[in-house]
């Protein structure tokens, strides 16, 4: 090969890879996120705050202490989604549909390692892995679901179903 054809297919090569957009990778599917802003999921609103009737004899601060505006953040959490804040679950017809069919103990951790190793043989091809492209829907695509399909079979068979998009409609960020 000779010099100029070596350049040449560099400068090929390059362009080629230029062309790869890698920002349409979803944000939704990285577990950790590797910024520093803050964590959606942990911020729970407080109860509003209580002017003291007298200032001068206030509670010592206590480090690490519970948090005198909101005394129960977890119960309150627990409550407004339904749950029992003594460790029950309020709706046992709920719970007695999704257990019909038994409950398999450290079904989390099975299922866990199941999904590991589908995406260890599922992993992308050497160039894919090379770039760090994603290949999270091409690995899942006979899984997912045809949701447009799901939905006009629903409704042929006479169920009563919510409103969707039209099928290609891409929500303005």
């Amino acid at each position: 090969m000779t010099r100029k054809t070596m350049i040449l297919t560099g400068l090929a090569a390059a362009l080629a890879l230029s062309a790869c957009d890698r920002n349409r990778d979803p944000k939704l599917l990285h577990v950790r996120s590797n910024t520093s802003g803050p964590d959606e999921f942990a911020i729970v609103p407080n109860k509003p705050l209580v002017q003291p009737e007298n200032l001068t004899v206030l509670p010592t601060p206590t480090p690490n202490g519970t948090n005198r505006a909101d005394v129960t953040p977890l119960a309150d959490a627990t409550i407004a989604l339904g749950g029992n804040p003594q460790g029950g679950v309020t709706d046992s017809a709920l719970v007695a549909q999704a257990s019909r069919f038994g409950v398999e103990p450290g079904i989390r951790t099975r299922l866990a390692e199941e999904d590991i190793e589908f995406r260890r043989k599922n992993d992308g091809r050497l160039l894919e892995r090379l770039f760090n492209v994603n290949v999270y829907f091409k690995a899942y695509r006979e899984q997912s679901l045809d949701q447009y399909a799901e939905l006009e079979r629903l409704r042929r068979q006479g169920v009563r179903t919510v409103s969707a998009p039209p099928e290609g409609f891409e929500p303005e960020e």
